[in-house]
């Protein structure tokens, strides 16, 4: 298994940027497919951004693509998001996952593990 621990939220004005790290236990990081997944206050938790097939194909939501971006770095364990042209609609608790399986890389039920989530709050 792996233990994942986000870091990076904040309070940032819209049309800002932050970047968010999801630090994950073991050696055998590179292994897992890693995910971002945002839960707004009374909404469910939908799927940001993801690795697939090591890291060969990188996801996207519609409602990020061209202003979020994923990366890893295996040497560090880390999962890092950046997170740019920020948007009030963006505000959320902000979790990484990950999962060793080969399931839909965009559902929540594909991952086994979870971080406690990091707080991002853009202002208008």
């Amino acid at each position: 298994q792996v233990q994942l621990v986000e870091s990076g939220g904040g309070l940032v004005q819209a049309g800002g940027s932050l970047r968010l790290s999801c630090a994950a236990s073991g050696r055998t990081f590179s292994s897992y497919n890693m995910g971002w997944f945002r839960q707004a206050p009374g909404k469910e938790r939908e799927f940001v951004a993801a690795f697939t097939w090591s890291g060969a194909i990188t996801l996207y939501a519609d409602s990020v693509k061209g202003r979020f971006t994923i990366s890893r770095d295996n040497s560090k364990n880390t999962v890092n998001l950046q997170m740019n042209s920020l948007k009030p609609g963006d505000t959320a608790v902000y979790y990484c996952a990950a999962a060793s399986g080969t399931g839909n890389a965009r559902s929540i039920q594909a991952y086994a593990y979870w971080g406690q989530g990091t707080q991002v709050t853009v202002s208008s």
